[in-house]
């Protein structure tokens, strides 16, 4: 016997603060800010590192102008992910937001992967000009803007539950740490003209905080994307509160997986066999509301209805 509560009845699960048209009117709204910013700085950092001969800002520039392709990704997919589910995905278009936040960790390495290969072929050329004061502005101004713009994306990000909000705000973080060798590498020409290959090396760095923040985001993506179920400490904490909801003498056979932003949960509750159908159903109904009041990040349950303990392997 399998029991899937309908929607229609109470859940128990608190309602949400924030409606689904808010969470996307926050996310369009702190996405087109930074597209905006990003579209900014980018302009800002090539000129004045073209202008302050400044091999790593001018690289510094490509990385927020990779900024404003994933904001554009972020703006085009919430439309979508956000959607409701219909006939042809019933469990929702969530999957959507995953794939985006793998777009972004992808486009992010190729990003950071061409900077560090153009560093690393002119390392050993000779500069003609120093880095100038300008780049060392430039550079301070992207830390300042992209951090603060880092605080805002992640709050809206956690807010409404979004994996691509936040791969979007480690992308904006990225790019202000990134900023951070950039400035050194110009101050430390300045103060000690031979060290002009610091420019260089300073891009390589560039190039490895872009590809490792690229992993952090795409890396959790992937494995949803494959599946992955929930970690140990949330398989227990599940576990624990089926087994101690009333009517319950058994758990077995749970699968999850995440979908989004949480988790869909499938499990099979042991019960009296002597209960009526309506008991069982009843029962099955008692262990979906508590997990999706209290469960670690639960979107979905699906219970299943077995006797105790006749039929320990029944479906």
């Amino acid at each position: 016997m399998t029991t899937h509560v309908p929607s229609s009845e109470p859940t128990g699960r608190p309602k949400p603060t924030i409606s689904p048209e808010t969470q996307h009117a926050e996310i369009n709204r702190v996405t087109v800010w930074g597209l905006a910013i990003n579209l900014a700085l980018s302009g800002v950092k090539f000129v004045f590192g073209v202008l302050g001969s400044s091999q790593s800002l001018v690289a510094d520039a490509v990385h927020s102008l990779s900024d404003c392709v994933t904001d554009v990704a972020v703006l085009v997919g919430a439309a979508f992910w956000k959607a409701p589910a219909d006939e042809l995905h019933p469990h929702g278009h969530a999957r959507i937001e995953t794939m985006i936040t793998v777009l972004i960790g992808v486009l992010l390495a190729a990003v950071g992967l061409g900077i560090g290969y153009h560093a690393i072929a002119g390392i050993n050329e000779k500069d003609a000009t120093r880095p100038g004061w300008i780049a060392f502005a430039a550079a301070c101004l992207s830390v300042v803007a992209k951090e603060t713009l880092y605080q805002w994306t992640v709050r809206v990000g956690r807010r409404v539950r979004s994996s691509a909000l936040l791969a979007n705000a480690w992308h904006h973080r990225s790019d202000a740490l990134s900023s951070v060798p950039v400035a050194v590498a110009v101050l430390g020409t300045r103060i000690e003209p031979s060290w002009g290959m610091l420019d260089h090396v300073a891009a390589v760095i560039v190039c490895v905080l872009i590809v490792h923040a690229a992993w952090k985001i795409a890396w959790p993506a992937l494995r949803e994307l494959s599946d992955v179920g929930a970690a140990d400490e949330s398989r227990r904490a599940i576990l624990k509160l089926a087994t101690e909801t009333a009517g319950v003498r058994s758990v077995h056979a749970l699968r999850t997986r995440y979908l989004g932003p949480g988790l869909q949960i499938d499990l099979h509750v042991l019960v009296d066999p002597d209960l009526t159908v309506r008991e069982g159903h009843d029962i099955a109904g008692a262990v979906k509301r508590r997990l999706l009041a209290e469960g670690p990040d639960v979107l979905d349950v699906l219970v299943h209805v077995e006797p105790f303990p006749d039929e320990l392997g029944g479906a």
